[in-house]
């Protein structure tokens, strides 16, 4: 069931996509995160943020973030370990980022049109990139999740 495609109006009066929210995954080895470079079609496109989509009806969020990264970079959810997310709530509408390492630093490509590159960032160098609204606002507090998570394997 693929029902969580569209637009939907926040309680404070934003336009989101996803039916039933969205989800993203941000992976990290410790020293970086992978993120997509959003396509210049898509919401915010140009912008650097986290592999994710809508929500289908029927998923958790880690479902649909592990699902998103699968469709948008091929990415094995068997190659990660969640740890931590981060639920940036809306009102009626809210976006999870699940937080997860990886055992080594994947190499990865865009597998769909989405997304123009898939690349490691030094977690120092996020801030300076040209981020996505949503990713850049929420970036201090999953920066602190990355650090909280420091110590797993």
């Amino acid at each position: 069931m693929n029902d969580g495609n569209g637009w939907v109006w926040c309680s404070h009066g934003h336009r989101h996509w996803g039916r039933f929210g969205a989800a993203g995954l941000l992976l990290t080895d410790g020293e970086s995160v992978l993120l997509q470079h959003r396509a210049a079609w898509t919401h915010e496109g140009d912008t650097w943020a986290v592999l994710g989509g809508a929500r289908d009806s029927h998923e958790t969020p880690l479902t649909a973030a592990l699902r998103e990264a699968a469709e948008e970079a091929s990415l094995d959810p068997a190659a990660v370990a969640p740890f931590g997310e981060w639920i940036d709530d809306h009102g009626g509408w809210s976006y999870t980022t699940i937080v997860a390492r990886a055992a080594r630093r994947l190499q990865l490509a865009p597998a769909n049109a989405e997304s123009t590159a898939i690349r490691w960032w030094p977690i120092e160098q996020v801030v300076a990139l040209p981020l996505h609204h949503g990713f850049a606002a929420a970036w201090p507090t999953l920066r602190g999740l990355i650090g909280a998570g420091a110590g797993l394997p």
